[in-house]
């Protein structure tokens, strides 16, 4: 095995949290940083384009392919659970919605013990990042690195879903992202000038010239190094196959992954960090026995309810157009408008299952197009899907390693629906969704349910509907909880409890997922953990 070096800090994983934390951690000309990406470059054409998801998700160039373990409550299925594997991370295939959370979620982060971490605590810090294209108004910042822009497309029948929503009660706003999201709105992007804007854009791009930060892609990271209890450095691996080489690197300060809800603590339990029986059972020598480490993966479930429309334009008929395809690319490449820019959702809305709920628990994302899965054509006919999710589902899984060989994929878990509550709310917010379709506003496009069909009428048949129709936002979350009870892994600053010198910085760290997309409050995750990390103390002892 060779050694590639001895640094101040090593990353593992060049996603959101890592592109950031390289930026910042190698600010100080002093230390010597070390960033490694298991991914390519991003310099794949299809990154850039807003649309160009649909042919970076489920591509093993920028996606680790994951498939989830069978769920009793989604009808017995499997589902591609996608995590950016390329320079950005998710940020480079994701759906670009920027979304902070609600205030109550950050509250409650808080009020679990975990100092630092309340609504009031990180607002500036969102505010500090972000780079409203309309400058310092509605709520956000100005001149920081995460570019914030409204979309570049619209469409009538989004309109005309808006104002159903108005009928039922769930206002127009202008913008979401302060503090409660109740209403519905046009989702903001990150985005500059429509194209992708993702993490190694806002942060590795303008660091890679620095000459104390060096960054290695195609390196899988295969085991953490230990002296004792502290934490020293990394094993990773470059190549394929027989040509695969085999590097350690040192770490004098600290070992931070940053590698996300699957791979951090897939990390961890290879190395000796875990479940002691579980680890037992895989041959590995248990390092520090830390039962939490894999456990409380949720996620956002989406029922993608369809109807067929009609005296409307859908994506559906554009894009099953030679001619429509033709004037999409000639509008993107002409004035970057148009459906090119297109996130995977255009329009949102935020409402309460009912009213005993504090704050909205309710997300829609709308589509104007349908398909019977991702990566499937869509469907030859004009139509809208609005999708329905819980916001703050109670159902639990967990990501355990299969063996002690760092290269096979883990089992993933998820338990979707498996509690009572989660089944109600999906049940109550289908029952939403026909109210909103079936408000005045959209009579004009005689809305035809199609999936899963008006026939679907009682609690048990829409609850069955709902697992059958129900699949990722890819927001996985908290299985590196931060927190103070027996299954945390992190403290408060994202110390691994009861190990030295190694933090875990990224999504695997939230208590309890956030209401929305995931990606900008792992940007606010990674800009805290940095700050902790560059504290004057230094690393503390176990």
């Amino acid at each position: 095995m060779q050694h590639f070096g001895t640094y101040d800090f090593i990353v593992a994983g060049a996603g959101s949290a890592g592109c950031l934390l390289a930026n910042r951690l190698s600010q100080d000309p002093q230390n010597r940083v070390l960033l490694l990406e298991a991914g390519g470059k991003d310099d794949w054409f299809w990154i850039d384009i807003p649309v160009g998801y649909l042919y970076t998700i489920a591509n093993p160039r920028t996606d680790w392919c994951y498939r989830t373990e069978p769920d009793e409550h989604l009808a017995g299925r499997s589902i591609h659970y996608a995590r950016g594997r390329v320079l950005g991370g998710c940020s480079s295939i994701n759906a670009m919605i920027y979304m902070r959370g609600q205030k109550e979620d950050w509250d409650h982060w808080a009020a679990l013990g975990n100092r630092g971490w309340s609504w009031d605590d990180v607002l500036p810090i969102f505010r500090s990042l972000e780079d409203y294209e309309r400058g310092a108004t509605d709520g956000y910042g100005a001149g920081g690195e995460v570019r914030v822009e409204d979309p570049r497309v619209r469409w009538d029948v989004i309109d005309a879903w808006r104002e159903a929503a108005a009928e039922c009660g769930i206002p127009p706003v202008k913008v979401f992202n302060n503090g409660d999201n109740f209403g519905s709105a046009y989702f903001q992007m990150n985005q500059k000038r429509g194209r992708r804007w993702s993490a190694t854009n806002a942060f590795l791009r303008p660091a890679m010239h620095r000459p104390n930060l060096t960054v290695v892609t195609d390196a899988h990271v295969t085991k953490l190094k230990f002296s004792g209890r502290d934490c020293v450095g990394l094993q990773f691996q470059r190549g394929k196959g027989n040509h695969r080489e085999s590097f350690h690197a040192d770490a004098k300060r600290e070992t931070i992954l940053a590698a996300g809800a699957i791979g951090s603590p897939q990390l961890l339990q290879v190395s000796g960090i875990g479940d002691g029986q579980h680890l037992n059972e895989k041959g590995i020598a248990l390092v520090h026995h830390l039962p939490g480490v894999g456990a409380n993966l949720h996620d956002h479930l989406q029922i993608r309810m369809q109807y067929k429309v009609r005296n409307v334009k859908t994506l559906n008929g554009i894009a099953n157009s030679f001619w429509g395809k033709a004037a999409m690319a000639i509008e993107y490449f002409a004035l970057r408008t148009g459906p090119l820019t297109m996130p995977p959702s255009q329009c949102g809305a935020f409402a309460r299952s009912d009213p005993s709920q504090p704050t909205p628990n309710m997300e829609w994302h709308v589509q104007p197009l349908s398909l019977d899965k991702f990566g499937d054509p869509l469907h030859s006919f004009p139509a809208i899907t609005p999708s329905v999710c819980n916001l703050r589902p109670t159902s639990r899984g967990f990501v355990k390693i299969r063996s002690k060989d760092p290269l096979d994929y883990p089992e993933i878990r998820l338990n979707y629906l498996s509690t009572e509550e989660d089944r109600r709310i999906a049940v109550e917010g289908m029952r939403f969704t026909r109210r909103i379709m079936a408000a005045k506003a959209m009579a004009k496009y005689q809305p035809e349910e199609y999936r899963p069909g008006a026939s679907i009428a009682n609690d048990n048949e829409l609850a069955r509907a709902a697992g059958e129709l129900g699949t990722t936002i890819f927001h996985p979350v908290g299985t590196c909880k931060m927190g103070n009870d027996p299954l945390a892994v992190v403290d408060d600053e994202l110390r691994v409890r009861g190990v030295g010198r190694l933090r875990v910085i990224d999504a695997s760290v939230f208590p309890r997922i956030t209401s929305g997309n995931t990606n900008a409050p792992t940007y606010v995750i990674a800009e805290k953990g940095a700050r902790a990390v560059l504290k004057p103390t230094g690393a503390v002892p176990i």
